[in-house]
């Protein structure tokens, strides 16, 4: 479902990315784990156009999307979860949500769409006229998942989901992000959590200093001494 070839970037005269390749397959959960600084939400920004390639390409269902902006994909069904949630905090979760439903060119209507999210997310539904800003970091991290979900798409990517949320919340978000791969759901989860990433995950990569140093199945994943040794 999408595949990225030997994707390079840099930040002015500084490499980032180094020549990456990696594959997700349409139902598969995949994690992309890495320390901090070795290039996790680059990937996200290369994923979602804000950051131009310098080289490689990005292909989604076998179509070349490497020059195609966030609008564009979230158009083509990518949802996005940017690290740091990105809500717009004036705004109520409805309008949130409707933001990314919009986004979307979703053919369900909007209402159908709603209830989803409703059975999804309980808490949101007792919150939908309230303003982004005045809910917690956990409330939020829930309404921005929803945000990408809303739309129907064919492919989640996370970026940091658990970043700022306690110990107690993240094990409920993760278990909200199995439930949905566990319904079909092709994810990437870009995550420097990798016991949690890598108990609800498929196959996952580890990400060192903008190169994959190591990748495989959950099983060789938590087998590997690099990652034992990094994280476990």
């Amino acid at each position: 479902m999408l595949d990225l070839q030997n994707v390079s970037t840099a930040y002015g005269q500084v490499a980032m990315l180094r020549g990456i390749s990696i594959t997700v397959r349409k139902g598969e959960l995949v994690c992309l784990l890495g320390p901090n600084g070795a290039g996790k939400s680059t990937t996200f920004k290369a994923l979602s156009g804000l950051l131009p390639l310098k080289g490689g390409n990005v292909a989604l269902m076998g179509q070349d999307v490497t020059r195609l902006g966030a609008e564009r994909l979230t158009a083509q069904g990518i949802g996005f979860v940017p690290e740091g949630r990105k809500l717009f905090p004036s705004l109520t979760v409805r309008e949130n949500l409707k933001l990314g439903y919009d986004a979307s060119g979703c053919g369900t209507p909007f209402e159908a769409r709603l209830e989803m999210i409703h059975d999804l997310f309980p808490r949101i539904k007792e919150r939908m006229n309230q303003q982004a800003r005045t809910m917690s970091g956990g409330e939020q991290a829930m309404v921005a998942l929803a945000r990408a979900l809303i739309g129907d798409p064919e492919l989640l990517i996370m970026d940091e989901p658990s970043l700022g949320l306690s110990p107690k919340l993240i094990d409920e978000y993760f278990d909200t992000v199995a439930r949905i791969h566990a319904e079909g759901r092709t994810v990437l989860l870009i995550e420097q959590n990798a016991e949690k990433a890598l108990s609800i995950a498929d196959r996952g990569y580890l990400l060192v200093r903008g190169q994959i140093a190591v990748e495989g199945s959950r099983a060789e994943m938590l087998a590997d001494d690099t990652i034992r040794h990094m994280y476990l």
